[in-house]
This record gives C-alpha cells, structure tokens and sequence, in this order.
C-alpha cells in the first residue's frame, strides 16, 4: 500500500483548481494527487488507485519537466486534469495494459458531487477508460514505441455544468535514427450544457518531433491544428462567428545543464484563422476599425526561457 498527496503552490495550483475556499475562490495551494495505491494478486496483477489522481488521457503532463516543450498545447488545455474516485490498472501482457476507472465528476475539484445545483442525482457518475500497447522488443527500429487511447465522459459542474466527453488518441514512434523520436496526438472535447444552451465541441491535433543532438542538447518541435465553435479554449478566444481555428508551431532548445538541472530556449508561433473579434494565443486584443469593434490580433510570437530543477 502506498499513499501519495504532492501540493501545488501559486498561479498553477489556482488553474489546477482541486480545491475552493469558503467564497467559492480557486485557493493558491492545491492538492495535486492524494491516493491510496493497492495491487491485488490477480493474474499478472491489479493495481489500484482510491481517491484524488490525475487524468487518464493527454500526450502533455502537468509537470512541465517531463514535457518536450515549454509551453502547453492546445490539446492540452481541453483536458482533464483530476479526477476523485477509483482506477483500476491491469497489465494484460508484456505489450498491453487496459485502465477503467469510475469519479465522481469529470471536473478536477476534490469531492465535487454531480448534484451540484440539484441538475443530476448524486449517483451520476463520470467514466473513464484507456488502452496502452508497447511494440515488442523483436520490432526492431520502433521496438519501445506506445500508442494510448482513452476517454472520460461526466458531468462537469464548475465548468459549466456541462456533460463532457474527452476522447484521446497518441503515439510515440521510435525511428531508425536512433535520436529521433516522433510523436503524434487526437484531443476532442464534446460537451451538452445543462442550462440548455446547446451542444460544443473543440478538438486539437499535435505532431512532436525530438531529436537529441549530443548527451545534453536536445531540439524538440511541435505542430498544431485546432479548433471550436466556441471559446472551449479559454477566454482568450472569444468567438463571433463560427468556428474558431488555430494553428500553431513551437520550436524548443533544451540543454541540460548539470544532473537534475535542464534549461530550455522556446519560440512559438500561434495563427488565428476564423473569423470576428479573436486572440491568439497569449495575445491582446488590438484596437479595429470603425463601429466601435475592437479588432482582433491574428498573430503572436512568444519567446520564453525556463530552468526547471528536478528533485
């Protein structure tokens, strides 16, 4: 048995949104993970997770560290991030694991019921399930290489409240050059508001490519295209007319330092192609025309240097 609970400090943990103070305010410190690890001596083995853990689903993790890239993608921020409840992990052979896990909501606030509001029974519950498959040693060239599929589909109460479903679909190639790697992945969010305010989708494909140039540096690159018939990705794209669609390149130097130590020199790129009053990525709406309209900002640049530590 093994018990886990690491804590988030500042900007991240009120994003992360685990946990609410009396005023219904997002606190500065979160709980990130608290659970209960078990294995039950079924077969090639059952492993248990009860009580808060992170999402089944997503190419990109919370830990900044253990992503190529310095900033998020856009998948990413249509995601999951938590979720209370139980998951159950089995290894079906050397090549294929299957989880399937039952919570309470599909949102991240710890113990968030789904008859918030009186919308839903409390007996309403989110699901969740994924498949992992690992090329076998005897592939060759891509032998190590994963693929992963999963979903989560529930109520989301503070988002919304909103019926979600995330689907997702990854995979990670090792190729014949021995530095490459190359990766590809398939966010969609499907989501039925309960006020009656209509169905939304949003979805984001993402193309990775690392390739490690000496022991230290690293160049790792990614491509995206997404899109939505709403601001599914934050207030930062508001939408007027229609779908919104966004493409996006980021380019990321790494060198690591010293032992535990990786600093990273990142540039991306996001372009807004839809139409009406919109931001990209990071940006600030501009001033327009006349009528009064504020204008829109089609492009932006971001050029960022992150030291992570590692402990």
């Amino acid at each position: 048995m093994r018990r886990s609970g690491p804590r988030l400090f500042g900007p991240d943990a009120v994003s992360y949104l685990t946990t609410l103070d009396s005023n219904g305010d997002s606190s500065p410190a979160s709980i990130k993970q608290a659970y209960v690890a078990l294995r039950a001596p079924v077969g090639n083995g059952l492993d248990f997770k009860i009580g808060v853990f992170d999402t089944i689903v997503g190419y990109e993790v919370f830990d900044g560290g253990s992503n190529p890239n310095y900033s998020r993608s856009y998948g990413f921020t249509i995601e999951p991030t938590t979720h209370t409840g139980l998951l159950a992990t089995y290894q079906l052979c050397k090549a294929a694991s299957v989880s399937v896990g039952i919570a309470n909501t599909h949102g991240p606030i710890i113990n968030e019921k789904a008859d918030g509001g009186g919308l839903k029974a409390e007996s309403y519950k989110t699901y969740m399930g994924s498949l992992a498959l690992t090329a076998p040693d005897d592939w060759g060239p891509i032998s190590g290489s994963t693929a992963y599929f999963g979903f989560v589909t529930g109520l989301n109460v503070a988002g919304g409240p909103a019926d979600q479903t995330s689907w997702y679909a990854g995979v990670t190639l090792n190729t014949p050059v021995k530095a490459l790697k190359v990766g590809a992945s398939f966010d969609y969010l499907g989501t039925t508001d309960e006020f009656g305010a209509g169905e939304h989708y949003a979805n984001a494909w993402a193309l990775y490519g690392s390739f490690q140039a000496t022991e230290k540096l690293s160049l790792h690159l990614r491509g995206e295209y997404a899109s939505t018939d709403t601001s599914l990705f934050g207030d930062t794209i508001p939408l007027a007319n229609g779908n919104s669609e966004v493409f996006a390149l980021t380019g990321t130097l790494q060198y690591d330092l010293w032992k535990n130590v990786l600093s990273r020199l990142e540039i991306r790129w996001d372009h807004l192609a839809g139409d009406g009053d919109q931001t990209a990525y990071g940006g600030t709406p501009v001033s327009g025309g006349g009528g009064g309209s504020p204008g829109s900002k089609r492009n932006n640049v971001l050029i960022a240097a992150n030291i992570i530590y590692k402990f």
